[in-house]
């Protein structure tokens, strides 16, 4: 069910980045670490349904308040003139990383032990034989 929203959300965002106006320049950075803080949200909530925890109110306000979040440190970090918004970028694409090594080892576990399966089964039948 999760997959098949992601695959729609990603549908419908190329096809929205493909009729949408260009960004200007002094609004890029703001929006590309919004990305990031919502692709961390997405690896998160991916991380958290394959062990079976998922929350759609935590992934919600997660997803938004991540991304509020960063663009405020950008701005600030903007009317500053330091570049606080790196530190929301290590952040979140630590967690990112942290994230897809969980979904990973996930799916290798998984196909592990299917493939241990197999051996066993194949096992099997040669003694039977």
């Amino acid at each position: 069910m999760i997959f098949i929203a992601i695959v729609i959300g990603c549908i419908l965002g190329a096809v929205i980045g493909i009729y949408a106006p260009m960004v200007p320049y002094t609004y890029s950075g703001y929006l590309a670490i919004a990305i990031i803080a919502a692709l961390d949200s997405v690896f998160g909530g991916i991380a958290a349904t394959l062990n079976k925890n998922f929350d759609l109110k935590i992934f919600v306000t997660g997803f938004f308040g991540n991304a509020i979040l960063s663009i405020l440190l950008t701005y600030l970090g903007q009317k500053l003139n330091v570049d606080i918004y790196l530190a929301a970028i290590v952040v979140f694409v630590g967690r990112m990383f942290n994230n897809l090594a969980i979904i990973r080892r996930y799916y290798l576990k998984k196909w592990t032990s299917s493939q241990n399966k197999k051996e066993e089964n194949t096992t099997e039948q040669a003694k039977k034989a």
